[in-house]
């Protein structure tokens, strides 16, 4: 089992990243998905990242980073949106499993983003809970189009950087331990097509203390 109280956030990041390389170049290893891992983490969990990414199928956190069982706590909104129930869980990966990397995960052809540059532009608004969504990512599109940047792609990379700053507005948990270098929020860009993530935004990566045991 991962030691995360030996990792720094650039540790976790770094590790996070490997795993995202040999799925890249389709040399997966699989880690940590055998029954010894299952027998292993049956008592408790240790993961040394918190993902908080959109809810697209096609982005399964444990496949695109090649990690496995207990190495990642995931919580994922469409649209990667944050509200209380999306805070509280990722308040609990950092301040209960003592986890000292968040990562905001993004991805091209998000419907989300999609939906909502539609709207900005006098389109249909959704019904339901949907209208939500688009709604609470509305503001990262007119932000981006405000600084006159209006591709897809740097509207997403807007809103990913919008969702960093908001948990760390949001949440004094989370920012307590940046602050301290026990933890770093990250944001990442996932490319479809080939199965990459970018570094988008950034908050205390370069940390070197380890987080506490």
């Amino acid at each position: 089992m991962t030691e995360i109280q030996d990792l720094t956030p650039r540790d976790a990041f770094e590790l996070l990243l490997a795993g995202n390389q040999r799925f890249v170049t389709g040399s997966p290893e699989h880690p940590n998905q055998d029954a010894t891992r299952r027998a292993e983490i049956a008592p408790s969990q240790q993961p040394f990242a918190v993902l908080f990414g959109c809810s697209d199928s096609r982005l399964a956190a444990e496949i695109i980073f090649d990690q496995g069982l207990g190495d990642l706590f995931v919580v994922r909104t469409a649209g990667h949106v944050v509200g209380a129930e999306a805070l509280g869980s990722i308040e609990y990966g950092v301040s209960v499993l003592d986890c000292p990397l968040v990562v905001v995960l993004g991805h091209d052809s998000c419907g989300a983003i999609a939906a909502a540059r539609a709207a900005a532009d006098g389109g249909q608004v959704p019904a339901g809970f949907v209208r939500d969504v688009v709604e609470r990512v509305t503001p990262s599109v007119l932000a981006a189009r405000a600084a006159g940047r209006d591709q897809p792609e740097e509207i997403l990379a807007e809103h990913i950087r919008h969702t960093v700053d908001l948990l760390l507005e949001r949440s004094r948990v989370l920012a307590d331990r940046v602050a301290a270098g026990r933890a770093a929020v990250v944001g990442l860009s996932y490319r479809l097509a080939d199965g990459s993530a970018q570094l988008v935004a950034s908050r205390g990566l370069d940390a070197a203390v380890p987080a506490a045991s």
